[in-house]
């Protein structure tokens, strides 16, 4: 099986290129630039009321980068909605050890203890490149997907990747631009940062987004007391606000 550099894959990406493979068991990975981009404003998601009431209600468990390799697994698994995947084992191996790199995220929904839906990406700069995403439960995905786009605009992040157009993705708020306008978008997100990841340079702090900002926005601005952990109406809080 043909192997990925860690270092390959973030200068393809920091250039609008990405992985794929023809399916779940194929031996080499192909690089793919689309003519047409798909990308989600994080001024322009789409909150609807139903989904609204769902993520208030806390229907799901949310957590960001407890079970990185089982979302993953899960968005290889093929199933009636999915008869087929583009991750096969090297696009796993890579993205796995570009979380542990602290580059690739996850963010899970949790039904009990059952892993039911979620989405894993890429960050770099203030960019984040959505990989895949996955339900198992109504909803989940949608969820996952609005609890990102808090997370990515609580941490000062410009860009939100959605490589390519779907039905799913357009009823939330994305749109489709061409390839010169998204090759502007990502050079304005990851100016200050390419490079540096391989060592050449160190990034600025504000060329960098945070993806674990929103966990601050819990805390209590006199840290006197301990704060809770993000709430699902503070997700829709935040949404409203920025919308």
């Amino acid at each position: 099986m043909e192997r990925l550099d860690p270092q390959l894959v973030l200068g393809a990406y920091a250039v609008g290129v990405f992985p794929m493979a023809d399916s779940r068991d194929a031996d080499s990975v192909y690089w793919v630039e689309p003519r047409e981009r798909a990308i989600l404003p994080l001024d322009g998601f789409r909150l609807s009321r139903s989904l609204r009431r769902t993520i208030a209600a806390d229907r799901f468990r949310v957590t960001a980068d407890r079970d990185f390799r089982g979302i993953i697994q899960l968005c290889a698994e093929s199933a009636s909605d999915r008869p087929e995947t583009w991750i096969n084992g090297a696009i796993e191996e890579v993205f796995v050890g570009l979380h542990l790199m602290g580059f690739a995220h996850s963010i899970e929904c949790w039904d009990g203890d059952e892993l039911v839906g979620g989405l894993y990406g890429l960050t770099l700069g203030k960019a984040f490149f959505g990989e895949s995403m996955v339900s198992r439960r109504t909803d989940a995905s949608k969820v996952a997907l609005a609890w990102l786009v808090a997370r990515l605009r609580a941490g000062g992040f410009t860009l939100l990747d959605c490589q390519f157009m779907t039905d799913h993705l357009a009823s939330l708020g994305a749109v489709e631009i061409t390839r010169s306008a998204y090759v502007a978008l990502l050079t304005a997100a990851v100016e200050g940062v390419v490079g540096a990841s391989s060592g050449s340079r160190a990034p600025t702090s504000s060329a960098v987004g945070d993806f674990f900002a929103l966990e601050a926005l819990a805390a209590p601005a006199d840290n006197t007391s301990v704060s809770g952990p993000v709430a699902g109406q503070d997700i829709v809080q935040l949404l409203v606000q920025t919308s």
